[in-house]
């Protein structure tokens, strides 16, 4: 790739702060109308930012996957009830009695019009994270990913970039195989194009597999440097005590009761994690080619997710009630200004992106 587009593309750490920020607005509120806001907003920097690569087609089978967790959040609900009591009625189906052990779960029942949007409501917030997750992985380009990666991570993000690069690989190549069956007039679908279809693509699977570890092995993958014993213990003493703090700060985050504590525990858990990962890197010493750098344009992506994240759990803290719709009483929900202001600032990769459609 040329100089030029190299300094116009951005770092993909900074893909994947502003889509996980996104996401941790998502967490914050339940309002059917912000979480709209936030998927539009994620789909439109996708659809403008995405390079032509197999990985960014990977968008599509996170919104099936969200549409699919939301489906099942709102049949479990009309098949095993909701905790939420109701009094509009929807429909009355048979219920099914169950053992004594089973008390407390019902199976079959009245369906109310507030379980089924309280589900709704719930699952779409989940449906949203996981489209945010989606966005990360179609904008961000696994292999530059790694190579920005300590040390001290590299061997399991070579783990991850094979695992994640693998099914696109894959569904281009059957892709490729049923075209050209089809160009020859040969049956690409059914049990016998199917077979015809799996054992050439298994085929080109194992030869990938082999030259892949063939090169690994021919870069040195796998070997460590002499490290003595007590930095060795520092290093998984920091690491392992850095992530437990970085879950309890996230926890407390993500929940009311743990809104004092959970800043200063999750900066607490980074920087010993940090700490941890910089020692670790000790063990695998490396050098980058040509390393992405975080240039302005790509500080105020980041800084655009995390302006939306910031401003949604100043909201939640100062107007819990507007982005939380109740369904008991049964109202429509409301778009509240200040939180759908605050959803702006995530458009702006949309006009900071490259312009070039091309990755490395």
């Amino acid at each position: 790739m040329a100089d030029g587009s190299r300094h116009k593309t951005l770092h993909p750490g900074a893909w994947w702060l502003w889509s996980l920020a996104l996401g941790t607005a998502a967490t914050r509120t339940t309002n059917p109308l912000l979480l709209a806001l936030l998927l539009t907003t994620s789909a439109y920097v996708v659809v403008t930012c995405r390079p032509d690569t197999p990985w960014s087609r990977s968008y599509s089978a996170f919104l099936h996957l969200a549409l699919a967790v939301l489906l099942i959040r709102l049949l479990f609900v009309v098949a095993l009830g909701s905790p939420v009591p109701g009094t509009h009625v929807i429909v009355t189906l048979p219920e099914f009695p169950l053992p004594a052990w089973a008390q407390g779960i019902r199976l079959g029942g009245r369906v109310t019009a507030e379980g089924v949007l309280f589900a709704l409501y719930d699952g779409l917030r989940l449906a949203t994270l996981l489209v945010c997750v989606g966005a990360a992985n179609a904008l961000a380009s696994p292999s530059r990913l790694l190579k920005s990666l300590p040390g001290a991570l590299y061997e399991a993000g070579v783990a991850v970039v094979v695992a994640l690069t693998f099914a696109p690989h894959l569904i281009a190549d059957v892709q490729r195989l049923r075209a050209a069956r089809r160009l020859r007039g040969r049956p690409d679908r059914g049990l016998r194009g199917l077979l015809q279809v799996a054992l050439p693509v298994l085929e080109g699977a194992l030869e990938r597999s082999v030259a892949l570890a063939a090169s690994m092995d021919a870069r040195g993958y796998g070997r460590t440097a002499d490290v003595p014993a007590p930095v060795r213990r520092t290093t998984a003493a920091l690491t392992l005590g850095g992530l437990l703090g970085v879950c309890a700060g996230t926890y407390g985050l993500l929940t009311a009761a743990g809104g004092s504590y959970g800043v200063p525990v999750l900066l607490a858990g980074l920087t010993a994690a940090l700490a941890g990962l910089h020692l670790g890197g000790r063990r695998s010493p490396r050098t980058r080619y040509r390393p992405d750098r975080w240039t302005p344009r790509t500080c105020l992506v980041a800084a655009s997710g995390t302006a939306v994240a910031a401003l949604f759990v100043l909201a939640a803290a100062a107007d819990p009630t507007a982005l939380h719709p109740t369904v008991l009483p049964l109202t429509a929900p409301t778009l509240p200004l200040w939180p759908a202001a605050a959803i702006l600032p995530g458009l702006l990769p949309a006009f900071l992106a490259p312009a070039s459609r091309k990755e490395p």
